[in-house]
């Protein structure tokens, strides 16, 4: 992550971008992942959205952020309402937001997600 500047690139979402290209799928349902440690909030959405099976790790999130690599206000800041978090998620309600959604959902050839 540092290496690269890229606040993205843990091992999990770098691992998990590797095995879909390898496999040419963008489900690696049935597939397990080791961490060293448990996933931040983000890995693990990435993890979910991969539709994986099975979570690995050595160490957990307490030590972590014994090491300075405290997630504890994401997990927090995710149960709040949007507005109140600490980066604030504001709507922008807009009567056409939902049109590209309505789209794909017509789209013919599309892939389920």
């Amino acid at each position: 992550m540092t290496s690269t500047n890229d606040p993205t690139a843990h091992a999990e979402v770098n691992a998990i971008r590797a095995a879909c290209a390898a496999v040419q799928e963008y489900h690696l349902t049935g597939c397990d992942i080791y961490a060293s440690c448990e996933p931040c909030p983000m890995c693990l959405g990435a993890i979910y959205w991969a539709q994986m099976r099975r979570i690995f790790y050595a160490a957990t999130r307490a030590d972590a952020a014994a090491a300075g690599f405290d997630d504890a206000v994401i997990y927090l800041d995710l149960a709040k309402n949007p507005t109140e978090r600490r980066i604030p998620t504001m709507p922008l309600l807009h009567p056409a937001a939902t049109e590209p959604f309505q789209a794909w959902r017509k789209y013919p050839v599309r892939q389920e997600y």
